[in-house]
C-alpha cells in the first residue's frame, strides 16, 4: 500500500537434504539458532499491550547451495492451501486485529482518507474524433467506471458525458475493476480487462459503443500485455502470457451474434529465425495509427536487457515479418509516423538518444534526431507531427519538444516540483494529453494544443487538503560510497526541525524505475496529522539513466540498501526526526528494501511497514513469476549470485535475539505476482527471533493483491491499518 510497485529461466530447485542430516546439521548450529521470543508481553505505542505472538511450529529443511547449509524454519508455510498455513493465518489475522482495535488514532485516520479518497477522478482520456473515452470515479463509488465525453465544452460549461461500463453492474463484490485497454480508430469498439481484486490476471471484453453492450466475442483470464485493433476493427491482436512464454494472437471480430467462435490465430511466439524464446521474454504489440503495421516488441528480461523489434505489413496477408533491430543487448522502443521509423534507444547512449531508422540497416547506420544528453530521456512519442521528448534533470520533470528532423521548437512548462506522464496522442492528431502531480497535489489532467502551445484542463480534482499550507523541497546527500542522491521532502510549513518530529521515508530503488514525487491519499494523511514524509531516488531506478540502474542491480544492489541508509542518517542528523520517530515503508522491490532495513540496521527506524515484499531471495525465483526477475537479481541456483543473494537476502539473515523494531508485513492472497508466502515465513521467523517487546504483525488481506483495484472501501480501511500502526509505533512507547 505504501510506496511503488515492480514488473514481470528454468528453475532447478537446491537439493534437498534428507531430514535425518539436517538434524545433524542442526545440531552443530550455535545454539542462538533456537532462540524463542519473549514469553512475556509485547508493548506498542500510546499503551498497545498485546500478548506474546502466537506460537508457530518449527519444522527446519536444509538445503545445499555449493557446499553451504542453509536452514529454513518455515517452509511448511509455503503451502498456502493446506490446512495448518490457514490456521496459521487465522491466528495471525486476530493477532493483528488485536492491535488494530487499541490504535486510537486509527478512526481519525479512517475518517481523514476516506475524505481524500472519495473524491472525483479522471483518467487521462483517449481520444477519437470529438469523443474521450476515459476511467472516471465519483465520490461514494467503490470502482471507477469507463466513460466517454462527447466533444470539449465551452468556457464555464459543463461537459456531456456518458458512463458505457460501470464495473458495480458486472458483480456483487466491489473489489471487481474495469481498466480501460484501447478503443477502435472509429471509435466504435471499446475493449476493456475485467479483474478481481488486485490480480495481474484480467478477462478481456469487447464493447459496442452504438448499441451500449458487450460482443459476445471475450478473451479468458490471463496476463495481457497488450491488445490493438487492426484497421477495420474486424480482428483485434493480443499478446499475453502463457506457460510456454509470451503469445501473440489474432482474434476474429466479425463473426455475427449467435455464430460459433473459431480459435484465435497463432501470429508469433515461441520460436523466431531459428531461436527459441525464453520464457522470460515479454512480448507487446501495437497497431500503428494508419494501420499499416504490427509492432512487435520481445524485450528480453525484468527489467529489458536486450530489445528486438519485428514488424509486419498488415496489408498483406501472407507479408512476414520483418526485423527493425534484433540480437543487440541494449533497450529499443519504436515509434512510427507518416511512414517514418523513429527509435528511442540507450544504445552506445547510457541517457538514451532518438534515432529515425531505416529497416534492413544496423543502428549504426540510423540518423540521430535527438543525440544524448546529460538527463536521461525517460520517453517520447509523437503528437500532432511532433516529437515529444520526456527526461529527468535531478528527478525534476522535464519535456522538449522537437520537429520529426530533430530541431527544438519548445517545450512544455510545469509550474511545480512534482511527476509529469509523457504526452498521450496521435502522430496526426492536433491535441495530446498528459497529467502532473506533486506529493501535495492529486493528479491533473491536462489537454495540449500542438499547434499553438495552449494547455486546458480536461479535469482537476478538489481534494480536502490545504497544499497552501504545506512545503516541499529537494535535497541532496552522499551516500556510503560517495554517490550523490536526490531527495524530496515535504510537511506543513513551520514544522519544528528539532527531532521530535515523526517522519514517514519510503523508496524503491530497482527495475530502472524512476521514484518521482507524487500524489498518494495515505502520504498527505500523514502530512496533515503533522509528520514529515521524504522520498529518495536511490540507485536501481532510471533518475540517471542505464548506470544508474546498473549500480543497483546485481552484486551492486547493496548500493540500493546503503543509500536508504544515508537518506535516514541525513533526515536524522539535520533534525528532522530521529530513530524513534523515523517510520519507512516499501512494497513489493521496496519491500525487499524495507527486509534489508529491518535486518542490516534495526537500530536505524522506529517502525517498518513492508509491503508484498520480496524476503527470501534464495526461493523467490521458485514462485509465480518470480523468475522475470533473474535479470535484476540474480538466481541462487548459480554460484555467483548465491555468494550475493545470501548476503542480504532477509530471511536468511535475522539473527536470534536482535532487538528488532516494530514491523507490520502487509499482503493478501490476491497477490498473484509476488507470492505472500514471503511475508507468511518470514513473519513467523521474526516473532520468534526478536529480542524487544515490539509488535511484529501480520496483515494479511483475503481480497487484496499486488496490483491496484481493490475497493475504496477496501482501501480506506488497508491505508488506515497501515498508517495507524505506524504513527503509533512512531510516537511514545
Amino acid at each position: 500500500m505504501l510506496s511503488a510497485n515492480a514488473g514481470w529461466c528454468c528453475m532447478v530447485r537446491a537439493t534437498e537434504i534428507p531430514m535425518r542430516i539436517a538434524c545433524l546439521l542442526l545440531m552443530s548450529l550455535p545454539l542462538a539458532a533456537f532462540a524463542q521470543s519473549s514469553s512475556g508481553p509485547i508493548h506498542g505505542g500510546d499503551g498497545i499491550t498485546l500478548p506474546a505472538p502466537p506460537a508457530t511450529e518449527k519444522r527446519p529443511v536444509a538445503n545445499d547451495y555449493f557446499g553451504t547449509q542453509v536452514v529454513d524454519q518455515y517452509r511448511w508455510l509455503e503451502e498456502a492451501a493446506s490446512a495448518e498455513t490457514q490456521a496459521y493465518l487465522a491466528r495471525q489475522i486476530a493477532y493483528t486485529d488485536l492491535y488494530l482495535k487499541q490504535a486510537r488514532v486509527r478512526p481519525q485516520i479512517a475518517q481523514d482518507i476516506g475524505g481524500l479518497l472519495n473524491i472525483s477522478s479522471w483518467g487521462i482520456p483517449i481520444q477519437r474524433g470529438d469523443e474521450y473515452f476515459f476511467l472516471r470515479r465519483e465520490p461514494g463509488e467503490q470502482q471507477a467506471s469507463i466513460c466517454v465525453q462527447h466533444g470539449w465544452p465551452p468556457p464555464n460549461m459543463l461537459p456531456k458525458q456518458t458512463r458505457l461500463i460501470d464495473p458495480s453492474g458486472l458483480s456483487n463484490d466491489p473489489n471487481t475493476s474495469v481498466n480501460l485497454m484501447g478503443v477502435s480508430r472509429d471509435g466504435k469498439l471499446v475493449v476493456y480487462g475485467v479483474r478481481q481484486g488486485g490480480a495481474d490476471e484480467t478477462e478481456i471484453h469487447f464493447y459496442d459503443v452504438a448499441k451500449r453492450g458487450n460482443l459476445d466475442d471475450k478473451l479468458p483470464t490471463a496476463r495481457y500485455f497488450n491488445v490493438s485493433f487492426n484497421a477495420d476493427h474486424s480482428k483485434v491482436l493480443y499478446a499475453r502470457y502463457s506457460k510456454t512464454g509470451a503469445l501473440v494472437y489474432e482474434h476474429n471480430l466479425s463473426r455475427k451474434s449467435g455464430e460459433p467462435s473459431t480459435p484465435d490465430t497463432l501470429l508469433f511466439g515461441q520460436k523466431y529465425h531459428g531461436e527459441t524464446l525464453d520464457r522470460l521474454d515479454r512480448i507487446s504489440l501495437r497497431v500503428t495509427e494508419d494501420g499499416h503495421y504490427l509492432i512487435i516488441t520481445i524485450e528480453r528480461g525484468v527489467p529489458a536487457r536486450r530489445v528486438d523489434i519485428l514488424y509486419r505489413d498488415l496489408r498483406h496477408a501472407d507479408a512476414p515479418f520483418e526485423e527493425l533491430v534484433r540480437g543487440i543487448d541494449s533497450r529499443f522502443r519504436a515509434l512510427y509516423a507518416h511512414g517514418r521509423w523513429f527509435v528511442e534507444t540507450d544504445y552506445k547512449a547510457p541517457n538514451g538518444r532518438i534515432l529515425e531508422a531505416k529497416p534492413g540497416i544496423t543502428p549504426d547506420a540510423w540518423t540521430t534526431i535527438v543525440p544524448e544528453g546529460k538527463d536521461a530521456i525517460n520517453g517520447s512519442s509523437i503528437v500532432g507531427n511532433r516529437l515529444f521528448v520526456h527526461s529527468l534533470h535531478d528527478v525534476n520533470p522535464q519535456t522538449t519538444i522537437y520537429t520529426l528532423d530533430g530541431k527544438p521548437t519548445g517545450s512544455i512548462k510545469y509550474a511545480d516540483i512534482g511527476t509529469s506522464t509523457g504526452l498521450y496522442g496521435d502522430p496526426s492528431g492536433r491535441y495530446g494529453f498528459y497529467s502532473f502531480q506533486s506529493m501535495i497535489q492529486p493528479p491533473t489532467v491536462y489537454r495540449y494544443d500542438t499547434r499553438t502551445g495552449k494547455k486546458e484542463i480536461f479535469f482537476e480534482p478538489e481534494v480536502p487538503f490545504h497544499r497552501d499550507q504545506y512545503e516541499v523541497k529537494q535535497v541532496f546527500y552522499m551516500s556510503k560510497d560517495g554517490t550523490r542522491i536526490p531527495m524530496y521532502i515535504a510537511g506543513k510549513k513551520g514544522l519544528k526541525m528539532d527531532g521530535n518530529a515523526r517522519l514517514l521515508l519510503t523508496a524503491y530503488g530497482g527495475f530502472n524505475l524512476s521514484e518521482t514525487p507524487e500524489w498518494n491519499a495515505q502520504w498527505a494523511e500523514w502530512m496533515q496529522l503533522g509528520g514529515w514524509f521524504a522520498v529518495p531516488s536511490l540507485r536501481g531506478g532510471d533518475e540517471y539513466g542505464a548506470a544508474w540502474h546498473k549500480q543497483g542491480m546485481f552484486d551492486q544492489k547493496q548500493n540500493v540498501f546503503d543509500d536508504f541508509y544515508a537518506a535516514a542518517e541525513y533526515l536524522i542528523a539535520n533534525k528532522y526526526t530521529s530513530p524513534a520517530h523515523l517510520a519507512i515503508s516499501g512494497r513489493s522491490n521496496g519491500g525487499l528494501l524495507m527486509g534489508a532495513a529491518m535486518t542490516q540496521r534495526p537500530d536505524l527506524f522506529g517502525a517498518i511497514w513492508c509491503g508484498y515484499p520480496l524476503l527470501d531471495m534464495l526461493r523467490y525465483q521458485n514462485f509465480m513469476i518470480g523468475r522475470f526477475w533473474t535479470t535484476e537479481y540474480g538466481s541462487a541456483e548459480h554460484q555467483p549470485d548465491f555468494g550475493w543473494l545470501v548476503r542480504y537476502s532477509p530471511y536468511q539473515n535475522v539473527h536470534p535475539g536482535t532487538h528488532y523494531p516494530s514491523i507490520m508485513f502487509f499482503t493478501g492472497s490476491s497477490d498473484t505476482r509476488v507470492d505472500p508466502l514471503h511475508a507468511r515465513k518470514m513473519a513467523a521467523l521474526m516473532q520468534s527471533s526478536t529480542g524487544s517487546d515490539r509488535p511484529i504483525l501480520l496483515h494479511y488481506s483475503l481480497k487484496g493483491g499486488h496490483s491496484s483495484g481493490v475497493s475504496t472501501n477496501q482501501l480506506i480501511a488497508d491505508y488506515a491499518d497501515s498508517l495507524a500502526f505506524l504513527w503509533t509505533e512512531t510516537g511514545k512507547h
